[in-house]
């Protein structure tokens, strides 16, 4: 079998998709500000179908949409990711079926700020009491301005990716808000 792999388009389900660079970065939340200073606040349950250190593929419900996810190999603050809607009883299925490790239900708050869209996730269940704020960026080398809640940057660190907590190879939660 020859392996093929295709850079910028990918096809699945009769969809063609542009590959996305995903370019972030990621703090600790030190107080409950954003709570206050949010736009909105989403209920997620999410799980992974794959946990492979070379790449993640994800199943998630928010509100009352669904999709899946692939994600690339992290580089620091970039990496490559695919996402596709699905049927959200699909992935209830999913869910409840073929994922690895624990799902993760958490409630994500936008935070509007100095011309930057914030994504603060408060988790439930074992993590309850983590909170952690992440921005996308266009480019690594774009600045922008914290808000009051963002305390240690944790850009990079394995154990605050969401598929880290979801297979336990995180930490216990210690100094939450």
């Amino acid at each position: 079998m020859t392996n093929v792999r295709l850079r910028n388009i990918s096809y699945l389900c009769g969809k063609i998709s542009v590959m996305a660079k995903e370019i972030e970065r990621k703090f600790r939340v030190i107080n409950d500000l954003y709570v206050d200073m949010a736009s909105e606040c989403h209920h997620i349950i999410q799980g992974y179908v794959s946990l492979r250190k070379e790449g993640t593929v994800r199943v998630r419900v928010k509100n009352d949409r669904a999709f899946l996810t692939v994600k690339g190999v992290n580089r620091g603050m970039e990496r490559d990711e695919w996402e596709y809607p699905i049927p959200v009883s699909d992935a209830l299925e999913m869910l409840s079926s073929v994922t690895e490790g624990a799902v993760i239900d958490k409630h994500r708050y936008i935070v509007p700020f100095e011309g930057h869209k914030w994504e603060v996730d408060r988790f439930g269940g074992a993590y309850e009491g983590l909170v952690i704020a992440e921005v996308e960026l266009l480019s690594a080398t774009e600045s922008v301005t914290l808000p009051p809640f963002i305390g240690e940057e944790v850009t990079g660190d394995p154990r605050y990716y969401n598929s880290s907590l979801a297979a336990g190879r995180s930490f216990s939660v210690s100094n939450t808000i």
